[in-house]
């Protein structure tokens, strides 16, 4: 399960789609696709409407919070025809009903789809406001048993302080569920690492500017940060599925 945000796919203009990024995530997916991994994604929508900073300016927060979940199926078009412009068949299903434009989310046709080779786009989040993306992408990932949730964000991992404002923060390697929730460590939102923690469900965090991260996370390489629940084993340089135990292809 890679988690997309709708910043990144916004590039260095902070708002709509840089088509430049939009293709180099496409193509770095479809070549996952044609290795043979089971690929999924969930996409954000903050790059054209964000629910949570807009409450209160004219709007209440499930209002607003629905205006962001249609951003994000417009997101997720996108990107699907970027994905099949580099010769991948990818669906798009969505939380709610837009038949015209996308399928609706039933989950074994979902899993169907990845087993078919198709790539599958989820748009909407959960279908109900007052979640993110984040939450929704752990959701979609326990749904189809997804071994890992990659998050593909702006900077290297997860560090111990904020980056760009202290350029000697440390990057942690591997962390538990308990040591991100105890430090309040910006991973995902507190929902999502609790969903993630009660499935088992690793997550990578690493930097999708990074050309290649993407197809080396969804191939199990080691990149960025990893939060699971044996860290141990992330550090003998095994992927989260082998830290799973499981044979099966990563979605």
């Amino acid at each position: 399960m890679l988690k997309v945000s709708g910043e990144a796919l916004a590039g260095e203009s902070g708002f709509g789609i840089d088509p430049a990024v939009v293709q180099t995530i496409a193509r770095e997916v479809a070549e996952a696709s044609l290795s043979g991994v089971q690929v999924s994604v969930v996409v954000g929508g903050g790059n054209f409407f964000r629910g949570a900073q807009h409450e209160g300016k004219g709007l209440d927060r499930a209002s607003a919070d629905y205006m962001g979940m249609l951003a994000t199926v417009m997101n997720a078009i996108n990107l699907q025809a970027a994905v099949e412009s580099n010769g991948v068949p990818t669906r798009v299903m969505t939380a709610f009903a837009m038949s015209e434009v996308a399928e609706p989310y039933i989950r074994r046709r979902a899993i169907r789809h990845l087993e078919k080779g198709r790539v599958v786009i989820f748009g909407a989040g959960t279908g109900n406001p007052f979640f993110t993306t984040d939450t929704g992408a752990a959701l979609r990932a326990a749904e189809i048993n997804a071994q890992c949730v990659l998050k593909a964000t702006k900077v290297d991992g997860v560090f111990d302080r904020d980056p760009v404002k202290c350029p000697d923060a440390k990057l942690y390697e591997s962390l538990t569920y308990e040591t991100v929730q105890r430090l309040g460590l910006g991973v995902m939102d507190l929902t999502a690492i609790t969903l993630c923690q009660e499935n088992d469900i690793p997550v990578v965090v690493f930097n999708l500017a990074e050309e290649g991260n993407i197809a080396r996370a969804l191939r199990g390489d080691k990149v960025g940060t990893c939060v699971s629940s044996d860290v141990e084993k992330y550090a003998r340089n095994e992927s989260p599925d082998a830290a799973k135990g499981s044979k099966s292809k990563p979605r």
